[in-house]
């Protein structure tokens, strides 16, 4: 039987929808009849995962209230495509991708998560044999669910569907990330006091276990799991967020904090003096922490990313490579080139250098750890020395979903007129005398972003005016 789909959930990364609203329990299923239908058939890049006499396909979910109801569903679709799921259950997307690229006859994974979306947003994140599944990918799911192009597999042993085997892969997960701080000195992490906030988020047993097993003192907010985040919204990209966890660092004197998203696959820094260091300025971190080991490797940013950061990469010997925003965009690009390390302005660091290639909030943090022990300074000696600029957070405000990228193409016609200097792979980032701004149509969500950065003030003001000129030209305003 075929299913539609509401348009507006099919999104260029993954699929998100608001519960009960554009994304239901039947949504789920037939994702899972869909993705597994594709695992069963040997879909496009099984590679040497391709599929086995009976594939399987992993699956895990956040702690969002609509999330059991959700992964119900969608095991339903997926055993009745013929396909066996292992469960891992509730936990942290990146435990899922680790699941999904340690487990050797595992074909692909999905994870249910609303992300650092509001508490009534679902969705699904998903990989195929090692690759992100996303952009053409996805389309290809509603295709094949408005057609009910669906396979009901039979193998030669008469099973008509998959099962079900239910594996605890928590303490595994824990294990590995904690050989990011292999080899360093006992003394030095234990002299560490770090604060940790996982938001009511699905971080919270993980972060558990991990500080539990790790060398230091560390001081742990909100980690019993709540879909409805009493506490505050988990994204640490908005800095209203991150109060508590400031509030922390400061009563008790501590190094620094972490402060993870819903689904722990990004991750917020504050100093020992309360400083936000967002999530470009900690790539810059980690990428002179890694080219001390890879001279001349490329590091990846998307292109909302501090000019800073583009400068820092190339000061320390690395080739700096601008690239789209987008979780799945960054990993498919860091295939493409063999890049060892990424992130985007949002949190997400993806290290290929001592792990999988995947966006890890928990393992990034101790990433962090490492790399200021490596680089003999402290979180807050590094975040000190980072050059001051003047530059805006992403601004975003709601448009249309009909509209939005119709308006960015609007305005990258009319500068290409005027021979503005334009890096257009992504929206427009435009550079000035007075540093860059940038406007680009979110994929995930109906709204534009709008970033501006310059060396002064005055200059941050100018480049302001341009887009706020640019889409009043467009019939568009911030705000």
């Amino acid at each position: 039987m075929a299913h539609a789909f509401d348009p507006t959930i099919l999104r260029e990364y993954d699929i998100r929808g608001v519960f009960g609203t554009t994304l239901g329990v039947e949504d789920a299923q037939a994702i899972g009849r869909s993705f597994g239908t594709l695992v069963a058939r040997g879909g496009p890049g099984l590679g040497s995962k391709g599929a086995q006499a009976w594939p399987k396909v992993v699956v895990g979910y956040d702690g969002r209230l609509s999330s059991p109801m959700l992964e119900s569903a969608l095991i339903t679709g997926l055993i009745a495509s013929g396909v066996d799921v292992v469960s891992v259950g509730l936990g942290p997307t990146p435990m899922l991708y680790y699941a999904e690229a340690s487990m050797q006859d595992v074909q692909g994974g999905i994870q249910i998560t609303g992300s650092h979306n509001p508490a009534d947003h679902n969705g699904f994140k998903m990989v195929l044999g090692g690759a992100p599944f996303f952009g053409a990918d996805i389309q290809t799911l509603g295709a094949m669910a408005a057609e009910g192009d669906w396979d009901d597999v039979v193998g030669e042993d008469g099973r008509e569907a998959g099962c079900v085997t239910r594996v605890d892969i928590l303490d595994a997960y824990v294990t590995r990330l904690l050989q990011g701080i292999d080899g360093l000195p006992a003394d030095r992490l234990a002299a560490m006091r770090i604060g940790w906030d996982a938001g009511n988020g699905a971080a919270g047993p993980a972060l558990e276990l991990l500080t539990s097993r790790m060398p230091g003192e560390h001081h742990l907010l909100f980690t019993q799991i709540d879909g409805t985040f009493p506490n505050h919204h988990p994204d640490p990209t908005e800095e209203c967020n991150l109060a508590d966890l400031r509030a922390l660092v400061a009563a008790k004197n501590l190094d620094f904090g972490v402060a993870f998203d819903g689904d722990a696959d990004r991750l917020g820094v504050v100093d020992g003096q309360g400083r936000v260091i967002w999530g470009d300025q900690l790539l810059g971190v980690f990428a002179e922490d890694l080219l001390r080991e890879l001279p001349n490797a490329t590091v990846i940013a998307d292109i909302k990313a501090s000019r800073a950061l583009f400068d820092t990469i190339a000061a320390h010997g690395g080739k700096p490579l601008m690239w789209k925003t987008g979780h799945s965009l960054i990993k498919a690009k860091m295939q493409e080139t063999g890049a060892p390390l990424a992130g985007e302005m949002t949190g997400h660091v993806f290290f290929k250098h001592g792990y999988y290639g995947f966006d890890d909030g928990l393992y990034a943090a101790v990433r962090l750890i490492a790399a200021s022990l490596r680089l003999g300074r402290t979180v807050t000696e590094l975040r000190g020395a980072m050059p001051e600029m003047f530059n805006t957070p992403e601004l975003r405000f709601r448009v249309d979903e009909s509209r939005k990228f119709a308006a960015v193409e609007e305005v990258r016609e009319r500068l290409a007129r005027t021979g503005a200097e334009v890096v257009d792979l992504d929206g427009v980032r435009v550079t000035t005398s007075d540093g860059w701004w940038l406007l680009r149509a979110s994929n995930t969500q109906d709204v534009l972003v709008a970033r501006a950065e310059s060396g002064t003030a005055e200059g941050l003001e100018r480049l302001l005016g341009q887009i706020d000129e640019q889409l009043a030209l467009s019939g568009l305003r911030r705000g």
